[in-house]
Parts: structure tokens; C-alpha cells; sequence
């Protein structure tokens, strides 16, 4: 395993637990920024799933994650569901597709699994829905 993406891992490792982590500081906000984007680039294609209170909610998260992490296409937003619990998305960057559902879950955040590389393949996570949002 590559030596400078040790720490990256390390960082995401700590907040893939059963109890989501609380993000302490603007300081750790940005590293956790920034080891997402190094397994982001180490990784083939991401699955991202986000569970949220509400669609809207849940669509923001997924565009801004995947505008701070430079993705070239942003999926059509749709405007015609409506689901009247808390909701679960998940985002396919292989395919570019996503699909929403009820969830009943209580974890409110974002997971990212990164495949097709051996060096970051793993679920990491729960993150918060709005880490990538440049208002926060």
C-alpha cells in the first residue's frame, strides 16, 4: 500500500463506525475533505449512499460531494418523488445512476464505498450530509 495514502485511510477508518463521529473542527472538516479525495482518486468508480431526513436534503448532499470531489457529470435532480419518511440514496459513479428509497434507519450521514482498487476498496463512513457543502 502506497505510503501517502496511509493517513487518508486512517482518517476515514476512524469515522466507519456504528456511532457516527462528530466533526470537531473546521481543521478536521478539511482533512476529511481531503482523505476523501485521495481514495476518491486511488478508487475505479464509487457507490454513495446517504441517509437523510428528506429528498431534498439528501439530493444537496449528493451534488455537493460530488462537486467537491470534481465530478464531471452531476445527475438530473428528479422532481416528481415523494416519499414522506426519512429517505435513502444511493449514487453509482460507474453508471452514473441512482436510485432513492423509504429508510427507517436512525444514522443520518453519507457512506462511500470505493471499488475496483485493492489500495482503498472499502466502505467508509458515516460522514456528515454536508461536509462538501460550501455554505458549511
Amino acid at each position: 500500500m502506497s505510503i501517502a495514502i496511509e493517513p487518508a485511510l486512517t482518517l476515514l477508518r476512524d469515522f466507519s463506525c456504528l456511532t457516527p463521529r462528530i466533526v470537531a473542527s473546521d481543521e478536521e472538516k478539511q482533512a476529511l475533505r481531503q482523505a476523501i479525495s485521495q481514495v476518491v482518486q486511488l478508487s475505479e468508480w464509487q457507490n454513495i449512499g446517504i441517509c437523510a431526513d428528506t429528498i431534498p436534503q439528501a439530493l444537496q448532499a449528493l451534488v455537493a460531494y460530488l462537486t467537491g470531489l470534481g465530478a464531471n457529470c452531476i445527475p438530473e435532480m428528479p422532481t416528481d418523488i415523494s416519499v414522506s419518511t426519512a429517505i435513502y440514496l444511493k449514487y453509482n459513479s460507474q453508471k452514473q445512476s441512482y436510485y432513492i428509497d423509504s429508510y427507517t434507519g436512525e444514522y443520518r450521514g453519507v457512506l462511500l464505498s470505493c471499488q475496483g482498487s485493492e489500495e482503498v476498496v472499502g466502505t467508509y463512513g458515516y460522514f456528515p450530509l454536508d461536509l462538501f457543502d460550501t455554505a458549511a
